[in-house]
């Protein structure tokens, strides 16, 4: 009887704070579940970046220029521009824009933009220097 007694108190030695034996087993599973799940988090998010940048015109806009344009499709407003570096102490993001923006806010804010189409910010991006442009030598805007 003694053996039996000193070995459930080894067994409760090796647990967690907080762990009976019943439980034991279940808590390494949804320990190891947890910790896959976080694992393909990270790789999910890892992939993701890359991928939306190729979309959105990775390539031919640079990193800034894609946030910068987002900015300027997302508040309608051609003078918005991301700061990079952000100032520490500065407004949250979009905070300055959220004035000019035709959505409808509350509970749930009702985007009135266009969904962003693959590539279409270069196109966007590329219409606006050469509206600037034009206006600059100008000429009327098209």
């Amino acid at each position: 009887m003694t053996t039996t007694s000193e070995s459930t108190e080894e067994q409760r030695e090796d647990l967690p704070p907080g762990t009976t034996p019943y439980y034991a087993r279940m808590h390494r599973y949804i320990k190891r579940a947890v910790l896959v799940c976080l694992v393909a988090l990270v790789i999910e998010g890892a992939f993701t970046l890359p991928f939306m940048a190729v979309y959105y015109g990775y390539p031919t806009l640079s990193l800034t220029e894609i946030c910068s344009e987002l900015l300027k499709v997302r508040y309608s407003d051609d003078t918005l521009e991301c700061k990079v570096p952000y100032p520490p102490l500065g407004p949250p993001e979009g905070a300055e824009g959220k004035d000019t923006a035709q959505d409808q806010w509350g509970i749930q804010p009702v985007p009135k933009y266009n969904r962003i189409g693959f590539r279409e910010l270069v196109r966007l991006h590329d219409e606006r220097e050469a509206r600037q442009a034009a206006e600059q030598q100008g000429a009327p805007s098209p």
